[in-house]
């Protein structure tokens, strides 16, 4: 099923920097191994060069300019966030290690018992 609220627009001009991008990406890769007779520092500076490049054209497509308000957005949120004090994480966490406790000890008895009624009782088996 569709969301009807989602609108999703790409001009030729965003495709096009898709394009690009994917193409110097391709490139990157392509003239490190193209430069292998090159030493190492070489190959890695073309790559890194071309890569920035492709992550340069990507940022001034439409999708680029989403992905950048959305980081901004997500990192507005994360500010909003009250994180619980130092006495109140450990508390939370003993809490929890003493429910894992408890259910384990729970668990344990209700296998052994449904072992003894089925073994013991219902079957007859000794072990």
């Amino acid at each position: 099923m569709s969301n009807p609220q989602i609108e999703t627009v790409t001009t030729g001009a965003d495709k096009a920097k898709l394009a690009v991008a994917g193409l110097l990406v391709v490139g990157g890769v392509a003239a490190f191994y193209a430069l292998g007779q090159q030493s190492l520092w070489l190959r890695v500076v073309a790559l890194l060069v071309l890569l920035a490049a492709a992550v340069g054209v990507f940022f001034t497509s439409g999708q680029g300019r989403e992905l950048i308000a959305y980081g901004q957005e997500s990192i507005k949120e994360l500010r909003k966030v009250v994180w619980p004090s130092r006495q109140e994480a450990t508390q939370m966490t003993l809490y929890v290690f003493a429910f894992v406790v408890v259910m384990a000890l729970f668990l344990w008895l209700t296998d052994k018992t449904l072992e003894w009624v089925l073994y013991g009782l219902i079957l007859g088996w000794k072990h």
